[in-house]
């Protein structure tokens, strides 16, 4: 069983791993290691509010690339630029599309807390992908903001238990998110 940390181990070789997994008997699908939002604070670079301006999708030694433009509306980890390109895996062009489980999409005009990490390129990636993407939404009250996860409906593989169970984060408080990432951050800078 091929289990990835997006964080742990170079984009590329990722890459290859996910594109090698038809060839493999017996697998089938991208399989990530649950991360708890404390886990994924530690382990990321820049966690922002963010919102979607625009994709494209193109070619670039031999994969296909989506890269989307993003406006950083709030940063609650690290330090980046105001504006920011996302480059992940996958996408259409040139009459072709490429869709490999667990890589986010991000629509135009979406707004979202994303995980991110330098994707060595000079560019920004998703940490953990799925995991790292928390798309906004107003609560069925429509007053307030919440979020859900990307992995909210995909069967992770838990480290602890050793076993693939449903989870993620499902229409929590927007506000509710910013203090564990916040919390997170700051006992990551006090050595905790």
């Amino acid at each position: 069983m091929l289990i990835l940390k997006k964080h742990t181990i170079c984009p590329l070789l990722a890459v290859l791993a996910l594109l090698a997994l038809p060839e493999a008997p017996g697998l089938r699908a991208t399989t990530l290691a649950r991360m708890g939002i404390e886990e994924l604070t530690r382990t990321t670079t820049v966690v922002a509010r963010a919102r979607c301006v625009a994709n494209v999708s193109r070619w670039d030694e031999g994969l296909l690339w989506t890269l989307t433009t993003m406006e950083l509306t709030e940063i609650w980890k690290g330090q980046a630029p105001l504006t920011i390109t996302v480059r992940l895996v996958g996408g259409r062009a040139g009459g072709r599309r490429i869709l490999v489980e667990g890589v986010p999409r991000f629509l135009p005009g979406e707004q979202l807390v994303v995980f991110l990490e330098p994707s060595g390129k000079g560019d920004w990636t998703v940490t953990s992908w799925a995991q790292g993407t928390f798309r906004i939404s107003r609560a069925a009250t429509g007053k307030a903001e919440v979020v859900t996860q990307d992995t909210a409906g995909l069967a992770l593989f838990d480290p602890m238990t050793r076993q693939f169970r449903s989870g993620g984060v499902k229409n929590m408080p927007l506000e509710d998110l910013r203090r564990r990432v916040l919390a997170a951050s700051r006992a990551q800078g006090s050595g905790q």
